[in-house]
């Protein structure tokens, strides 16, 4: 009779799955791996092993949840990685029957994150301009990285995980690595290079030392720079441009609605985004939508 299988040698295994045969991202990884630790932790608390959990034990494990007044993306998530963790055990033939399979969890709001209109996403690249107009090497590279978020519609995980090579300023196209390992090919403008290319003149030869590699961005230090550096620069420039402030997933959103609204079609803006799924790329029409509808109703003398 083979030996059972442990919760942490099945949850290493579920890890190497994650990471090799889905390509899902660190951060995706280590959210999925935290939600599966917190769900065996609580039926450890109940004398149930691993691989004894069954419906009931995981939507008790949920109501705990809801009842703690976790927010609805939360538990999608929550719910979607033991269900993955679930499916893949028994896939392996680690289990004889899915308890996950008919776990159902509420659906995350479709609601987004903060996009700005025109005038203060241009105010807020304005900032960052000025901020830089002094040479300071730090203040260069926020300003590249403001325009570059904002001009491709990046995620914060993929702009810092550029290399120099990855962006050509002749033609204005930047190569991407996504999600799952996707690369694809995205355009910006001429005030994005012109950003970059006073950074890559003024700014990251000044901070450039053995351990920066081909990071396109660096950190104080010389080496890549982290998400959390380019996170705190994005709240910086919108409380010094005193706009709403938000992080850079909202200039992703900002850029995407932006798009949309200036007429571009959405197979491109997909394209664009990384999106898997057209669905996620049409909810920025209904963005516009509601602003269009806002504006009429404001300014329409029979609205």
């Amino acid at each position: 009779m083979p030996e059972r299988t442990t919760a942490d040698e099945a949850l290493g295994r579920f890890v190497m799955h994650l990471t090799a045969a889905r390509g899902l991202s660190p951060h995706t990884v280590r959210a999925y791996t935290g939600d599966v630790r917190h769900l065996l932790a609580f039926a450890r608390r109940r004398g149930v092993d691993w691989d004894e959990v069954d419906l009931g034990l995981l939507r008790g494990w949920l109501a705990t949840m809801v009842g703690a007044r976790l927010s609805r993306a939360t538990l999608a998530r929550r719910g979607a990685a033991v269900r993955a963790f679930y499916g893949w055990a028994t896939t392996e033939g680690l289990l004889a029957s899915d308890p996950a399979v008919r776990l159902v969890t509420a659906q995350p709001g479709t609601t987004l994150p903060t996009a700005l209109g025109l005038g203060h996403a241009r105010l807020l690249v304005e900032t960052a301009r000025e901020n830089a107009r002094a040479g300071d090497p730090l203040a260069l590279r926020d300003w590249a990285a403001v325009e570059l978020l904002y001009a491709t519609g990046v995620r914060v995980a993929e702009l810092v995980g550029l290399d120099v090579d990855d962006v050509d300023l002749g033609t204005r196209l930047a190569r991407v690595l996504g999600k799952g390992s996707k690369e694809r090919v995205v355009p910006f403008g001429g005030p994005a290079a012109d950003a970059v290319d006073s950074w890559l003149r003024a700014g990251r030869p000044v901070l450039a030392t053995s351990a920066s590699g081909p990071a396109l961005l660096l950190g104080s230090r010389g080496a890549r720079v982290d998400q959390r550096q380019i996170r705190a620069a994005v709240h910086r420039a919108a409380a010094q441009a005193g706009v709403e402030d938000l992080a850079p997933h909202g200039l992703r959103h900002t850029a995407a609605t932006h798009l949309v609204a200036g007429g571009s079609d959405l197979r491109s803006v997909q394209e664009i985004l990384g999106h898997a799924s057209l669905a996620t790329t049409q909810r920025y029409t209904h963005v516009t939508a509601d602003r269009l509808r806002s504006a009429y109703l404001q300014a329409h003398p029979r609205a």
